[in-house]
């Protein structure tokens, strides 16, 4: 049985069992369209998504905002996007639960009448494009990493990759943040080359991130180097890396501190505990500073940040922000993130899972000079205004957008 045959199989199955038909009154419209940005986490939406989610309301489109609910739906609503509720668990694997979540989805599409969804992450990737399989709609993902599911290939790897497939058939583009991820899903056939769209990541706001060139800040201290890990607090992160090398430098240099600032998200089985967290800043090894929706003033206060992930990552929108801010960077030689960095030239290099390496990397910058970090870190600025501004992800989506505004046919 082909995988179209399959997808055929499915779609029909699920029509039925929704009672939607396909509606014959299709026509040609050159007029604005009701475009879905959906997301796993309303706080995505608002922290990732916003400026490209007023770019498009801009060009006189309907914006629609989808996510489960987060207490971020508000801010949403509040910046001029109406908000819908998708339920959906980010780690569920119920499926009875999970197909009641795509049907929902499905039917919610219908209802709102969305000619196009917007998507990211690799659930909402995928449950968008098996609902606009039934709501006949069409789809653009964004491809920002594969997550830890590819970390270490299993049975369960294999029947993502039979759903990213199916999911992809109603994409007439889909977006990659870096070349390793396009050139799997090619290989692996799950689009076609007439798809695929490098874009650099999810860009940054050059205007909102400007040079800082020395730490400033309540939480900077003219006496130490600073160190920042920003990210989410799961161990694939590189958490567990940063925390074995910061202890080791701390042990050789007085003049040295290790902040960590990001969401605990207790639901992710590779979550980090709040009581490991509380242990490591007893040892006095680490700072934690919570979470905020404000990352700029913990950056402008370090003097490096640093991001040891060996995630399945897209493009780390962290490394993106810290570069925008003329900081110099750590990061490891793996998918996604050595994207992000010239070794040597804006930041350094080391080896995924290896605290030791990582230990060495922080250790050299430690030992530059202020001026030699300040140089690094302008030439990363440079690299982010040459190469991944914003400006040219969202020109990418109004291209297409516009494109299939002309083309699409859609229900009047």
């Amino acid at each position: 049985m082909t995988a179209n045959t399959i997808s055929d199989y499915f779609l029909t199955s699920l029509v039925l069992g929704l009672g939607l038909s396909p509606n014959p009154n299709r026509q040609k419209i050159f007029s604005s369209m009701r475009i879905a940005i959906l997301s796993n986490t309303g706080w995505y939406l608002y922290n990732f998504r916003l400026g490209l989610m007023k770019a498009i309301k801009s060009n006189n489109h309907q914006v629609i905002a989808i996510s489960p609910r987060d207490g971020y739906e508000k801010k949403n609503e509040i910046a001029g996007f109406r908000h819908l509720e998708f339920k959906v668990s980010a780690n569920g694997l119920n499926p009875f639960r999970e197909l009641h979540s795509l049907l929902r989805l499905a039917s919610l599409l219908r209802r709102e009448r969305i000619d196009l969804v917007l998507s990211n992450t690799p659930k909402g990737n995928i449950y968008a494009g098996l609902a606009t399989l039934l709501a006949e709609n069409r789809i653009v993902p964004n491809i920002s990493g594969l997550g830890r599911i590819f970390i270490r290939p299993s049975p369960l790897t294999h029947l993502v990759k039979w759903l990213y497939r199916l999911s992809m058939l109603q994409a007439p583009y889909v977006f990659f943040q870096n070349k390793d991820d396009l050139e799997f899903f090619l290989e692996n056939k799950l689009v076609k080359p007439s798809q695929a769209i490098l874009v650099p990541g999810s860009g940054v706001d050059l205007i909102r991130f400007k040079i800082t060139l020395r730490a400033t800040g309540p939480s900077a201290s003219p006496d130490c180097i600073t160190f920042l890990l920003l990210a989410r607090l799961l161990w694939e992160k590189g958490v567990g890396e940063y925390i074995d090398a910061a202890r080791h430098l701390k042990k050789r240099h007085k003049n040295v501190r290790f902040l960590l600032l990001g969401q605990l998200d207790v639901t992710n089985p590779a979550a980090i505990p709040q009581a490991k967290i509380e242990q490591w800043q007893s040892e006095g090894i680490i700072d934690y500073l919570g979470k905020t929706d404000d990352v700029r003033p913990y950056i402008e206060a370090a003097d490096c940040i640093v991001l040891p992930s060996y995630y399945r990552e897209g493009t780390p929108r962290s490394l993106l922000e810290a570069a925008a801010s003329a900081k110099p960077i750590i990061t490891t030689n793996s998918i996604g993130c050595r994207d992000t960095v010239e070794n040597g030239v804006t930041g350094l290099l080391c080896e995924p899972r290896n605290a030791e390496d990582l230990a060495d990397k922080m250790e050299k910058m430690l030992m530059m000079s202020e001026d030699q970090r300040q140089i690094m870190g302008l030439k990363g600025r440079v690299k982010m205004e040459q190469e991944f501004d914003e400006r040219i992800v969202i020109e990418k989506y109004l291209t297409i957008i516009n494109e299939l505004n002309r083309s699409e046919y859609r229900s009047k």
